[in-house]
Parts: structure tokens; sequence; C-alpha cells
């Protein structure tokens, strides 16, 4: 297939599987901490500490908020569309990568099979079409992927295959932290060994490629550290650290299952690995590397997963190499395969685009009738006049807040909130204390809405009246 057509190709699936109904569901799981931040972003010019509420939200990097709010301002509308565009344009980033950059090293075939398997894998179903780390996080650790494999034995592409793929690794890091780094080098490591090309690993490229990733992370972690109380911010980084190795949450069942989670979200492609033959591929120079590749994405993988209180999908970012290692055999012919099985890759292909577009199409609109989130904010907006601000006092993080339609002013206390203030938003344990302030007399305060969300958290809006 020709590089017009195949690209032809994969635009249509992407179109097909990412973008029909893309806004149409509200925000859910963890939407609510990328978008909130990004509009309290546009709203005060502070890009350095992502906040949520009144408070800084420091467990993560702030990418994925930057992004978020970047589609929002060139876009000029705030919905959930514009919030999950940019997940769906990483994914269509790798799959144009896998075509263009990577062409000559799995041939015109491969690449396009790689491709289609990238924007048809299910971890990325899962995740594509949301606005969550997981979507831009693993495309970054991909491109990284793709550029190396690509280049690293290029001669006259050494500086590129050393400092390129660290430009992704470094905007990686600010958007979920170093965990890519071990997936990454643990892949270079075995590559280069089998390869007898470990000096490689201490060549000056390598090193300026290092330094290219840290000063791109560094770029945002000094100001924020500057900006911060001293050492909250890098308590709140080691915490997050030490709570992963430490196993904080561990269960027993979902840890028992984290390997077959794991698999799973390389399915439908994981169903071909049983019949992969290293003694199929023809070259020795590639089947050493393909079984280094086999150990670099096994050995990661197991580790992550055996880890207690790790979950399956920190090891997403192994997609790529694995779906780099399966393009490989589809280049050479080296799946065994049973005589009615010869067609499985179009047909899947076929059935997962058709599977995506009937959920879409059909399904999202049922869902649509069990919203749980959008009808809160619908009564907020009902209760607050259009021209009335709201005071939302340490409102912890509230979903609810993305869809409110009146400005929202945050506040760590009600002894912060103005004098001409009209409407109020607080949590139960200060509810009474705004009740009793005698800050507004002879105005005073009164419950107009209770509210009880999906979690069984509960908010009330107050507003201050005449005496």
């Amino acid at each position: 297939m020709s590089r017009a057509r195949g690209l032809r190709l994969v635009l249509l699936v992407w179109a097909a599987i990412y973008l029909p109904r893309l806004g149409s569901l509200e925000i859910k799981s963890e939407e609510g901490r990328r978008i909130l931040p990004a509009v309290t972003m546009l709203a005060t010019g502070n890009y350095i500490v992502p906040q949520v509420g009144s408070e800084p939200y420091l467990s993560k990097p702030p990418l994925v908020n930057w992004l978020v709010a970047a589609s929002f301002k060139l876009l000029g509308v705030r919905n959930e569309w514009s919030a999950r565009l940019p997940s769906v344009l990483c994914v269509l980033a790798v799959a144009l990568a896998f075509i263009g950059i990577a062409r000559r090293s799995l041939g015109p075939n491969g690449s396009i099979a790689a491709a289609l398997m990238w924007l048809t894998n299910f971890g990325l179903l899962e995740k594509g079409r949301m606005i969550e780390i997981e979507a831009l996080y693993v495309s970054l650790t991909a491109l990284a992927f793709i550029c190396w494999l690509s280049w690293w034995k290029e001669p006259r592409l050494r500086w590129m295959a050393w400092t390129v793929p660290w430009i992704f690794l470094g905007l990686g890091l600010l958007a979920k932290g170093p965990l890519n780094l071990v997936f990454f080098y643990t892949v270079v490591l075995t590559v280069l060994w089998q390869a007898g090309e470990l000096k490689r690993f201490l060549s000056g490229p390598h090193l300026a490629g290092i330094v290219l990733m840290l000063g791109i992370f560094a770029a945002w972690a000094v100001p924020c550290l500057t900006m911060m109380p001293a050492g909250h911010a890098a308590h709140v980084w080691s915490r997050q650290f030490s709570g992963r190795l430490a196993g904080e949450g561990f269960k027993l069942g979902p840890w028992l299952l984290n390997i077959p989670r794991g698999l799973a979200y390389l399915l439908p492609w994981a169903a071909l690995l049983p019949f992969a033959r290293f003694g199929r591929l023809e070259d020795e120079a590639e089947r050493k590397f393909c079984r280094a590749l086999s150990l670099g994405i096994a050995l990661p993988f197991l580790v992550v997963c055996l880890v207690p209180g790790d979950l399956p999908r920190y090891t997403m970012p192994l997609l790529a190499p694995a779906i780099w290692l399966l393009a490989i055999f589809i280049r050479e012919h080296a799946l065994v395969w049973p005589r009615h099985l010869r067609k499985a890759i179009t047909w899947t292909v076929v059935a997962v685009t058709g599977a995506m577009l009937i959920y879409s199409l059909a399904i999202i609109p049922f869902l649509r009738r069990r919203e749980k989130v959008r009808p809160i904010a619908g009564e907020i907006n009902a209760a607050i006049p259009p021209n009335e601000s709201l005071y939302a006092v340490d409102p912890d993080y509230q979903p609810f807040l993305f869809y409110v339609r009146r400005p929202i002013v945050y506040v760590d206390q009600v002894e912060e909130v103005p004098l001409n203030a009209r409407y109020l938003l607080v949590q139960p344990g200060k509810e009474q204390s705004a009740e009793q302030s005698q800050r507004w007399a002879p105005r005073h305060t009164q419950p107009i809405l209770q509210i009880k969300d999906y979690r069984g958290h509960s908010v009330a809006i107050l507003k201050i009246g005449d005496a």
C-alpha cells in the first residue's frame, strides 16, 4: 500500500473511532482534575501552579492542564469536545509517526499495520476519547520509542536518535512524572546490549538528550518550587513516588489480576503473540533485535505488575514497543496462521471500527440520559441570577463546577468572602460558620440549595439576603 493510501486509511479509521460524539458525554472519572485547573489558569493567568478549587494541585505535573487551556483559548469554546480534543490529537500524532517516521524500519505494510494496531487497541479505545493523562503520557512515550527505534541504527542520524526522543520524554515528565523512563531505558538497554552497542549509552549525544529532557522539566519545576511554601511541592512529589513503592492501597484480588489486565490493554492484538515465530525471521540480526525488544518489554511489564499497589494501566507506555514488535512479524510474514485466520487483521480493524461507531452513534445517546454531574450544575445555574458570582469556600474537588455558567471565585475561608457577595458554596464543615457569621450584618445567610452528588459528597448553596 502506498504512503498516501495508508495515510487516508489511517485518518479514516481515526476519525471513525475517536471523533463521533466526542463531546456528548459529561466529564467523568478524573477528567475534572484535568479540566478545572485549566479553567482556573485562564481566569487567573497563573499557569505554573495548577489549582483544584482553592488549593494547589501538585499530584500531577501540568502539561495536560496547559493543553486543555490552550484548546479552550484557541477554539474559543469551553466544553467537553474542546477539552478532549488534545487527547485524540495525541493519538493521531503517534499513528502518523508510525506511517511517516517508522516506514523505513517497518516497511510500508508494517508501518500501516502498526498505525492501525495503535488506533484500535483496547487501552487507547478506553483512554483516547477522554482528557486523561494516559492518552497524553502514553502517546509522548510512544513518539520517543518510534523515533529511537527508527534511527538508532543510522550513523548519520546519531544526534537525532539520542536527542529528539528525549524531547518527548521531557514532555512526558511534565505529563505524569518519571515512570516512562523505566520503560524506555529498559528497552534501550536490552536492545543495545543484544547488539553489543552499550557504549552508545555513554555517548555525547545521549548526554545532550538527558540535559534537554531535564531542562524541559526544570523550566516548569523550578518556578513552581519557588512559588510554593518551602518544601511543599517536593514533599507532595516524593509522597506520590514513595506511596507507590510502599504499596499503598494494596488489595490482593486486583493485584492477582494485574498481569491479565495489563495484557488486555493490548487486545485484540495481544492475540497475535502466540502465532509469532522468531525462527521465521530470515535475518539473524533481526531475530536478535526482536528477542531483545521482547525482553525489554517483558521485564518492566512484569516488575510493574508485581509491585503491590501498582495498577496495570501504569504499563501502557509499553504499547508502542509491543506494537512495533508485532509489526515486524507482520512485515516478515512470521505469523503462523491457520488458513481460516488469514484475513484476521483486516477484519479485526473493521470490527473494532464498526463497534466504536455503534457505541458513538447508538449507545452514547442512551448514556446521556443517565448523567449525574451536569444536572447538579443545572440546579445551581437556575438558583443564581446570570450576573451574580458564586464564591466557593474551600470547595475541594467538585466536577460539576465545570458546568456552572456563573463566575466562580475560590476562597479558603468564609472571612475572605467580600462584603458585597450574595451567593456562597460551602461544604458541610463550614456551612454553620457561614450561617452564623456576622460579616454581612444586618444581612444574613440562608441555604437555598442542598446538593449531594454521585460520590456521596454534599455541598450547600447559601444566599446572603436582606435582614
